[in-house]
Order: C-alpha cells, then structure tokens, then sequence
C-alpha cells in the first residue's frame, strides 16, 4: 500500500488536491493511504516552499500547482 501524502495548510488547492487524489485512486482501483500534513513546519522539514505539494511514500511528486488526476495515477 502506498502512503500518498498532501502537504498544505488546508487551502482550496489543498482540498481539491486531495479530491483529486481519491479521485485517481478509485479510478484505478488502487490501495493507498492518504495522509494530510498541514503543519508549516512539518511541510519546511520536507523541502516543500509552495503548496499544495504531493509525496507518495515520502518521495515529493509535485510542488505549488493542483496535480491532475492522469498524473496521479501515474504515481499509484
């Protein structure tokens, strides 16, 4: 199982991220945990600058910009 992780304050882009998220993941039938960071300093330990921001098993996908959802499925 994979651990997909949204990193942001809990903006819209944040939230739609996140739908996005659960979007692909029902698309592909796939198995993973999403975890939301929204701690600031916890989101600066990572290296993130700009949110939203995706990891998936701690690797950062994407930074600042709404992934789509073909994209995530990629990373699934």
């Amino acid at each position: 199982m994979k651990t997909i992780e949204v990193l942001g304050t809990g903006c819209p882009k944040c939230q739609k991220t996140a739908q996005r998220i659960e979007e692909a993941i029902q698309e592909t039938g796939g198995d993973a945990n999403i975890e939301k960071v929204e701690d600031p300093n916890e989101i600066a330990e990572k290296g993130v600058m700009m949110t939203p921001a995706v990891a998936v098993d701690g690797e950062i996908k994407v930074s600042g910009e709404v992934p789509s959802v073909d994209d995530i499925k990629e990373w699934l």
